[in-house]
């Protein structure tokens, strides 16, 4: 998902797709770890970086709203 994409969204939805994402990130650790089930090993990179690119777009929302309110 690019970040065009996530900015659409409200602040809502996006607190609740970085609940989803770090759920599945965390089955996809328990897959890689324990049972070896993983087939491609980058997903959990993939992952990690949608997390990161939603919590710098939710963050840039709140400050443009602090900014706003200001």
């Amino acid at each position: 998902m690019k970040a065009e994409d996530i900015r659409d969204f409200n602040t809502r939805e996006i607190t609740q797709r970085i609940k989803e994402e770090q759920e599945q990130l965390s089955q996809l650790r328990f897959q890689h770890a324990v049972a070896g089930q993983l087939e491609n090993p980058l997903v959990l990179r993939q992952k990690r970086r949608l997390i990161a690119r939603l919590k710098t777009i939710l963050r840039e929302k709140h400050d443009a709203e602090a900014t706003a309110d200001a």
